[in-house]
C-alpha cells in the first residue's frame, strides 16, 4: 500500500499549493459579493450551504457560548479547560521572550513597543470533522497576545464548538464557514466590526479567500493540505510509525504522509503495518486514498541524505524516530514543527501539549513559521531626538540629495544647529 522508492527517484521539491485558478475565481466572486453587499450576501451563502436559515442570527453572542459550556458534560468541560491552560501557558512563555526596547541613537533615543492587534478573527473548520482544538489554538493564543476582541468563525457550530469558544475567551461565534466567513471577518457587517487579523486553517476556498483579503487585513499564512514527514532508522518501531502515518492520512484525501528511512527493512515492515492497521480505522477510506495517492516510503543511503530531503521538502510536521534525535533535529533548517524522539507524537501537538498546531504547509516553512502569539502582535518603533547632531543632519541631507528628494533634504537641514 505504501509505495517504496529510492531517494534518487524522489523529486524532493516543496509541495505545491493546491489553490488553482478555478478555486481562486470562485472565492474572488464570493469575496467581492460580501464586500459589496455585506450581510445580504453572507446570508445568501449561509442559506445556500445549509448553515443558517433566514430567521437565525449569524452571530452567536457570549452568553450563548457560556450556556453551551454548561450543557456539555463536566468531564468534557474539564478537558477543555486543561488543554486551554496548556496552550495558554506556552503562548505566555513565548510572549515573555519579547520585551519593549529603548536604545541610544545620535541625538536621543529610539526603541520599540509591543502592541497587540485589536480584533482577531479565528477560523475553525467543520467540514469532514469539527475541530475544537483549532478554536483553542487560535482564540487562546489571540487572548494571550492581548487582543481586545476575539471572534471565532465555524459553520453549524455544535455545543462543543460553542463551549470551546467560551473556554478560549471568544466574544462571539460567527456561525458560517467558507469564503463568505473569511470575507465577513475581513470586511465586517452590521454587528461585527472588521477583524484586523484572520487566523486558522480551512479548505481550499477558505485558503483562497484568505489570500484574496490579505492586505485589507492580516492573515496568519496560506495553508495547503496537511503533511507529515517521518524520519526513521533501525531503532524505530514499525507499528508506531504506521499508526502515526495513518493519523495524518485520515485528515482528508489530500493529506501527505511520508516516511523517510535509512532502512529498507523498516520501509517494508511499515508498509505491512499500514495495510494491516488501516482496515481497523473508521476513516479507512480516506486514509487509504491519502496513503495511496500521496504517500511514500523513501529509502535513503544515509541519515545525512534523509536530512537533506527533509530540508528541501520543508514539511509542516516532522517526526524523528531515530537514534541521536536531538543531533538530527539540530540539522533541520526547514519544518513547521519538529517532534523529537519516538515518544514525541505529532498527535500530542495537534491536541494541545503546548505549541500551536496551525503550521506552514506546502514548503512555506522555508520562509515562515506557524501560528504563535507573535502572529497577533505588532512591534512598533519610535524615535525621540533632543537635538539632531550635525553629522546626522549632513548625512541625511546628502542621501536625500543623491536620491533627488530635495524636500527631504530641506526637512533635515531645518534641524541644523550650525
Amino acid at each position: 500500500m505504501l509505495k517504496i522508492i529510492q531517494a534518487s527517484e524522489f523529486n524532493a521539491q516543496s509541495f505545491p499549493h493546491s489553490i488553482d485558478g478555478e478555486t481562486l475565481g470562485v472565492a474572488q466572486s464570493i469575496v467581492d459579493d460580501v464586500r459589496e453587499n455585506g450581510e445580504t450576501a453572507i446570508r445568501k451563502y449561509a442559506e445556500k450551504f445549509g448553515e443558517r436559515t433566514s430567521d437565525q442570527p449569524l452571530l452567536i453572542p457570549r452568553e450563548e457560548l457560556d450556556a453551551a459550556l454548561a450543557r456539555i458534560s463536566a468531564k468534557d468541560s474539564d478537558l477543555l479547560h486543561r488543554v486551554s491552560a496548556r496552550i495558554q501557558k506556552f503562548a505566555a512563555a513565548q510572549l515573555n521572550c519579547l520585551s519593549e526596547l529603548t536604545t541610544e541613537v545620535p541625538g536621543g533615543k529610539a526603541g520599540h513597543t509591543i502592541e497587540p492587534i485589536e480584533h482577531a478573527g479565528c477560523y475553525a473548520p467543520a467540514g469532514r470533522y469539527a475541530l475544537p482544538s483549532t478554536v483553542m489554538m487560535t482564540a487562546v493564543t489571540a487572548r494571550v497576545a492581548g487582543c481586545k476582541r476575539v471572534t471565532v468563525a465555524s459553520p453549524n457550530p455544535s455545543d462543543m464548538i460553542l463551549a470551546t469558544a467560551a473556554v478560549s475567551g471568544a466574544d462571539n461565534v460567527l456561525a458560517v464557514g467558507g469564503a463568505h466567513a473569511i470575507s465577513a471577518m475581513a470586511y465586517g457587517f452590521d454587528g461585527l466590526d472588521r477583524c484586523d487579523m484572520i487566523a486558522g486553517p480551512g479548505n481550499r476556498f477558505v485558503t483562497a479567500a484568505k489570500k484574496i483579503v490579505h492586505g485589507d487585513c492580516g492573515i496568519d499564512m496560506i495553508a495547503g493540505p496537511s503533511e507529515l514527514v517521518l524520519v526513521a532508522d533501525e531503532s524505530a518501531d514499525p507499528a508506531t510509525v504506521a499508526a502515526d502515518l495513518l493519523g495524518q492520512a485520515e485528515h482528508d484525501d489530500d493529506a501527505r504522509p511520508f516516511l523517510i528511512t535509512t532502512s529498507a527493512a523498516i520501509a517494508d515492515m511499515v508498509s505491512l503495518e499500514v495495510e494491516k492497521q488501516v482496515k481497523e480505522l473508521p476513516s479507512c477510506e480516506t486514509a487509504t486514498t491519502s496513503i495511496t495517492n500521496n504517500g511514500a516510503a523513501i529509502v535513503c543511503d544515509s541519515i545525512d541524505q534523509a536530512i537533506d530531503i527533509c530540508n528541501r521538502i520543508a514539511p509542516e510536521h516532522l517526526e524523528l524516530h531515530v537514534e541521536n534525535a536531538d543531533s538530527v533535529a539540530a540539522q533541520i533548517r526547514n519544518a513547521g514543527c519538529i517532534f523529537i524522539g519516538h515518544n514525541s507524537a505529532e498527535v500530542f501537538g495537534d491536541y494541545g501539549v503546548g505549541p500551536n498546531h496551525t503550521l506552514p504547509t506546502s514548503g512555506t516553512a522555508r520562509f515562515t513559521a506557524g501560528l504563535n502569539v507573535f502572529t497577533f502582535l505588532r512591534v512598533r518603533t519610535w524615535l525621540k531626538l533632543d537635538a539632531a547632531p550635525p553629522e546626522l543632519v549632513a548625512d541625511t541631507a546628502r542621501l536625500a540629495e543623491i536620491e533627488g528628494l530635495i524636500g527631504h533634504q530641506q526637512s533635515a537641514l531645518r534641524r541644523s544647529t550650525e
